[in-house]
């Protein structure tokens, strides 16, 4: 299981040029500002990668709002790990929560360079979005089949805090409502 000391959200390349082609990309862009909110409530730190930005622009203005001050990380290649731009030092954690598009490009080339790498990979698929749905359905099955865990923000969260008791439970609670 994942857990609060060993884990930090990765968040891929969730672009202004990019999201408008995406599919159901208003409730992608949503799940991630609930994602990047809850792990700031649990202290998870956050990495966040734009893909060529000079042509796909920054971050959706929704989640810089979400992220609050943040780290970027611009990439050529696809997967994160690809670029030699210092990336790889910031994975810090064993766990590594992935979220972003497009899923089976970016997002797949990235998780599977991270299960190659020896890290737990939690794939939050409602925080996962590519043109075509079949593309993303059978990325995602890819995923899976080479070690990821497939599953939602929401899981994630409330898995990370265990019990009702936690501190941020009614914060984050407010946040998946």
């Amino acid at each position: 299981m994942v857990n609060q000391n060993d884990t930090l959200v990765l968040l891929i390349d969730v672009q202004e040029k990019m999201m408008p082609a995406i599919n159901n990309k208003d409730e992608i862009i949503n799940n991630c500002c609930i994602l990047a909110q809850g792990a700031k409530l649990l202290e998870l730190p956050v990495l966040v990668t734009r893909q060529y930005p000079k042509g796909l622009g920054d971050t959706v203005p929704e989640l810089l709002n979400a992220l609050g001050e943040h780290d970027n990380t611009d990439k050529m290649g696809f997967s994160c790990l690809y670029d030699d731009n210092g990336f790889v030092d910031k994975l810090t954690k064993k766990n590594i929560i992935v979220a972003g598009v497009e899923t089976h490009i970016c997002v797949q080339q990235t998780v599977l360079d991270l299960i190659d790498k020896g890290f737990n990979v939690y794939v939050a698929a409602d925080c996962c979005g590519s043109r075509s749905e079949l593309n993303r359905t059978v990325s995602l099955m890819r995923m899976e089949k080479a070690g990821a865990v497939i599953t939602t923000s929401e899981s994630l969260l409330f898995e990370i805090m265990r019990t009702a008791s936690h501190p941020a439970r009614k914060a984050i609670q407010g946040l998946v409502k």
